[in-house]
C-alpha cells in the first residue's frame, strides 16, 4: 500500500468527495415536471397507441393477411377472416391485447399495405383490462384521432423503410436488351 492509498483509506477521500457533490446540488432547484400541466414533448416517430390505417376512400387497408400477427413477438395481434365476395378475404376482427405488446414496431415494419400504425399518444391508463384490448373498431377510430388530414398521409414516408419507391431501377443502369425501365 503506498502512501497516497493509506491517506485516502484513512480521510475516507471518497466519502467526502460525494458528500461535497450532495452538498453543492442541495440548493440548486429541482428539474422535476408536473406532469399532468407540464407535458414532456413527444419526439417523431414515437411508438405508442396502435390504429389501423385508412386509405382515401376510408376504408380500411388491412386485407387479413396476417402478417403483423406472425411477427409479432409478444403474439399480441389476433386477426380473425372469413371469405367474402368474389373470394376475397374479409377481415371479421382485428384484435391487439395493448397489455402484452412491447411496441418492438415490426408488426407496422412487417405489414406490405401499410394498414398497422403506431401514434405518438402514449398517455392511455384506466382501472380495467378491457379498454387495453383494443378491436377493429377501436383502432380505425384511433387513426381518424391521431392520423387525421396530411400526418397519416406521410406517417410510412418519414419513419418507416423501405417503401416501394425505393426499389426503382436508378438512372443510367445498365438493363439487359428486352426489358424496359419502368418508371
Amino acid at each position: 500500500m503506498t502512501g497516497r492509498e493509506f491517506i485516502k483509506a484513512i480521510f475516507f477521500v471518497e466519502i467526502l468527495k460525494g458528500l461535497a457533490l450532495t452538498l453543492k446540488s442541495m440548493f440548486t432547484p429541482a428539474v422535476t415536471r408536473r406532469y399532468p400541466k407540464v407535458k414532456r414533448p413527444v419526439k417523431p416517430g414515437f411508438r405508442g397507441l396502435h390504429a389501423l390505417a385508412k386509405d382515401e376512400d376510408g376504408r380500411m387497408k388491412c386485407v387479413g393477411c396476417g402478417l403483423c400477427g406472425a411477427y409479432c413477438p409478444s403474439k399480441c395481434i389476433y386477426i380473425y377472416t372469413s371469405d367474402g365476395e368474389d373470394h376475397t378475404k374479409v377481415v371479421d376482427r382485428y384484435e391487439i391485447d395493448v397489455l402484452r405488446c412491447i411496441y418492438c414496431g415490426f408488426c407496422v415494419e412487417a405489414c406490405p399495405f401499410g394498414a398497422i400504425t403506431l401514434s405518438e399518444h402514449y398517455e392511455y391508463s384506466d382501472y380495467s383490462r378491457e379498454p387495453f384490448y383494443m378491436t377493429k373498431e377501436k383502432l380505425l377510430s384511433n387513426w381518424d384521432k391521431y392520423f387525421a388530414g396530411e400526418k397519416g398521409e406521410n406517417y410510412f414516408k418519414k419513419f418507416w423503410r423501405p417503401l416501394s419507391e425505393d426499389f426503382r431501377t436508378p438512372e443510367g443502369q445498365a438493363m439487359f436488351k428486352g426489358i424496359k425501365n419502368e418508371k
